[in-house]
């Protein structure tokens, strides 16, 4: 009888293979711990030499931005001073430009009108025969020139034109055309030489006069008002500047 070759085999009967991946996942050498976190974390210089150099790239990214807006801003610097002098330089009279018209249209009309006795206001101007036999005077010549160089003609140039220096020059020549039609009136109720009395007072010469004092009280208040304005618009314009040299300086200094 033959024998059966014996099996080289536990009790259990199966033949047991050992897996080669497990193998090489159990025999795959490690790394201890401190060396896999040197190897992951960055070094501490190149970090702070990474962070210096994006800060000097956002200041100077920073700076041109800067530069460019005030180039731009120096561009229209010039066009925006011109205009605000242009503004600074003109009058708005508003509603008053109705009661300035009024007031030269009187002064008008009171040269049309008898100036004292029989001479009447272009008379007076003029200097003829009329106004020579009603005596007239010095005051009186006076105040009608000053009427219509003042009153009539500045007046109607600083409306056309809204400038303020004609205002100025307006309010000037009213205040002091309103001082000598007082002067002519009372003049023409005074006694002359030798004691002669003339004509008093016509209705042209008084309604010249109140004309030329409520002229002289709106433009007043045209040009006083425009002054205010030019103050406010002095100050802020300072401050503006002042802002403006604060900034630079804190840019330049890094504040």
């Amino acid at each position: 009888m033959s024998e059966k070759p014996s099996d080289n085999n536990d009790g259990s009967g199966a033949n047991f293979t050992p897996d080669p991946a497990a193998q090489s996942k159990n025999t795959k050498p490690t790394t201890d711990g401190s060396g896999s976190a040197a190897a992951r974390e960055p070094d501490a210089g190149t970090v702070d030499a990474g962070s210096a150099a994006n800060h000097e790239q956002a200041e100077r990214n920073e700076g041109s931005v800067n530069s460019v807006e005030s180039s731009n801003f120096e561009q229209f610097r010039d066009e925006l001073d011109a205009v605000e002098r242009r503004i600074a330089g003109e009058i708005d009279p508003g509603v008053r430009a109705m009661v300035v018209a009024g007031a030269v249209f009187v002064l008008l009309l009171s040269l049309v009108l008898p100036h004292a006795g029989g001479a009447r206001g272009f008379d007076v101007l003029l200097g003829t025969n009329a106004a020579q036999l009603e005596h007239i005077g010095l005051p009186s010549r006076i105040f009608v020139w000053f009427l219509v160089v003042f009153g009539i003609g500045f007046s109607m140039l600083a409306l056309m034109t809204r400038r303020w220096f004609l205002a100025w020059i307006a309010v000037a020549g009213t205040a002091i055309t309103s001082v000598f039609g007082v002067f002519s009136i009372w003049h023409r109720q005074t006694p002359g030489i030798g004691n002669y009395h003339g004509a008093g007072p016509a209705i042209g010469l008084i309604l010249g006069t109140i004309a030329a004092i409520v002229l002289t009280f709106h433009w007043i208040r045209v040009v006083w008002s425009r002054t205010a304005v030019q103050l406010a618009a002095e100050e802020q314009r300072r401050n503006a500047s002042a802002a403006a040299e604060e900034r630079d300086r804190r840019r330049l200094t890094g504040e």
